[in-house]
């Protein structure tokens, strides 16, 4: 007979076997801390352009090769659940900015690491996360008086490259006046009247080959396709877009066709062809020299297309159309590059220069936002320290270095809100996941039988 082990009492007792209760400040609150230090710490040395790269392999072994903090958190699929509320934090800044991830990240870590010292010098939470509090607010008063120049003329290349300069170099160091030249020209171009900007209106088209310097920008949108027909090349475009395929009218159910003699059977044939001559005669005469269509195209309906001279491009769900019209409502950045994980970094370093665009146009003043004084110098705002004795300071509006102000507003609202709420937790209460134990792998290099 076995032996039946009690459980402790208290609060433990009344839970499920497998099921785990942590509380106090040892079990819970020093441990999540741990928890938000180490995740803080991975992202930090990706902190700014001279921030380093990392690997990263998620579940589907699809390599990222990225200094992006978002990306970086979002493929690794954190399982701590006071780490997770660092990374929400960090996925609102990203939807309320654009840019700033690592910000909020390092900065509630930074929040977090001086919050273990204080309570281990004998303060109660309580008074932390008062004082946290409360430094929140007086900062978020202080900030406004920060702001030391705001976008005059958002039509200006010049002036949006100068803007979109510091948040592009984060990602792309080296090649950010090139970048931010693109990515204001592309902005610029699409800008409507009423201020409302669209981030959905910048398109990112990537092809493998040349350079980086190779970039550039196309007022419309871009098939990377190839045409299906003879037709390679069209000017001043007449565009005649399906949903369908281009192809002939088919019966939903299967038909029966009695043909007695050859001479039935040609004029079967025939008339299917006058048919289709038809069609594609009256999208030629209509005036349109393009057809986009979204499903196949019939071998039949492209030899009349050849005929009468009409380019054809077949399956668009999600490509894009080049157009030569300058006002056009959508613009497309098309990058260059020697490896797709390359294209990949730019198209991130594109993103978050187009957000930064997006958060100048939502303030009609204090758009941008830099210390006026001198700066410590750090990974972002600086040079690189990897020859200096010491640290220096450095004027950063001298410097073109400039953050705006909505991003750092938000990234000390939500750093301070998520350091916060990871320090109120005071009892860690884990159920028994779901499912049972998995089945065993076997001996792959054994036949069926032999599993059996």
């Amino acid at each position: 007979m076995a032996l039946h082990v009690p459980k402790a009492p208290g609060f433990a007792q009344m839970l499920k076997e497998g099921a785990k209760h942590y509380s106090g400040l040892e079990e819970a609150v020093y441990r999540n801390i741990q928890a938000c230090k180490e995740l803080a710490q991975t992202t930090r040395t990706a902190y700014g352009p001279n921030g380093m790269n990392k690997m990263v392999i998620n579940h589907l072994e699809k390599l990222f090769v990225t200094n992006d903090a978002a990306t970086i958190l979002r493929e690794l699929e954190v399982q701590h659940p006071a780490a997770k509320m660092l990374v929400m934090a960090s996925h609102m800044q990203e939807q309320e900015v654009g840019d700033g991830t690592n910000f909020v990240l390092v900065f509630a870590g930074v929040l977090l690491e001086l919050a273990e010292d204080l309570l281990r010098m004998g303060l109660s939470v309580s008074e932390v996360i008062e004082g946290y509090e409360k430094a929140c607010k007086k900062a978020l008063e202080i900030l406004p008086d920060l702001v030391c120049c705001s976008a005059k003329n958002l039509r200006d290349v010049d002036e949006v490259a100068s803007l979109l300069h510091t948040s592009v170099m984060s990602k792309q160091y080296g090649n950010e006046s090139f970048l931010s030249k693109l990515i204001a020209q592309a902005c610029v171009s699409i800008l409507p009247d009423s201020g409302h900007f669209n981030v959905d209106n910048i398109r990112v088209c990537k092809i493998v080959g040349a350079g980086v310097s190779a970039s550039s920008v196309l007022h419309g949108m871009v098939f990377k396709k190839e045409t299906e027909g003879d037709v390679t090349s069209v000017k001043d475009a007449k565009i005649a877009v399906y949903s369908c395929p281009f192809d002939g009218m088919i019966t939903e159910t299967k038909g029966t066709v009695l043909i007695k003699n050859a001479e039935e059977l040609m004029n079967f044939s025939k008339g299917e062809e006058n048919l289709m001559d038809v069609q594609v005669k009256a999208i030629a005469d209509s005036g349109a020299n393009v057809v986009v269509t979204g499903g196949k195209v019939a071998d039949m309906a492209l030899h009349y297309a050849n005929k009468y001279n009409l380019m054809v491009v077949s399956s668009v769900t999600s490509t894009s159309l080049l157009t030569e019209k300058e006002d056009g409502a959508i613009s497309t950045i098309l990058i260059r590059g020697s490896t797709d994980n390359l294209m990949d970094d730019i198209e991130r370093a594109v993103d978050d220069g187009v957000n930064t665009f997006k958060v100048l146009t939502r303030v009609s003043t204090q758009n941008v936002s830099v210390i006026k004084t001198e700066l410590w110098i750090s990974l972002r705002h600086g040079t690189c320290l990897l020859w200096a004795e010491a640290a220096a300071v450095k004027d950063m509006l001298e410097a073109g270095i400039l953050d705006t102000y909505l991003g750092k507003s938000w990234g000390i609202k939500l750093a301070t809100n998520a350091a916060v709420t990871v320090l109120r937790v005071d009892q860690i209460i884990m159920a028994k996941p779901a499912g049972g134990p998995k089945p065993p792998s076997g001996k792959k290099d054994w036949d069926e039988d032999q599993n059996d």
